[in-house]
């Protein structure tokens, strides 16, 4: 299995319920969480198929948001 691991700025529950539909809708993922009690805001994501961390930037972008992978 693969995990990525992401700085964010996603903030709050609000944010993760705006991002979830873009990182759901990719076939590639296995699970994914945002740990917004950290200053980082730490998207963690795990594959099993393929999934670069470009498209993981991508979709979250796609959401309103930015993240960098760490």
């Amino acid at each position: 299995m693969n995990t990525m691991k992401f700085k964010t700025n996603i903030k709050c529950d609000a944010c993760v319920a705006k991002v979830t539909p873009y990182l759901d809708a990719s076939p590639a993922k296995d699970a994914w969480k945002v740990d917004t009690s950290t200053p980082d805001k730490i998207l963690t994501v795990n594959d099993n198929k393929g999934l670069s961390a470009a498209d993981v930037i991508r979709q979250v972008e796609a959401a309103g948001y930015k993240a960098s992978e760490i």
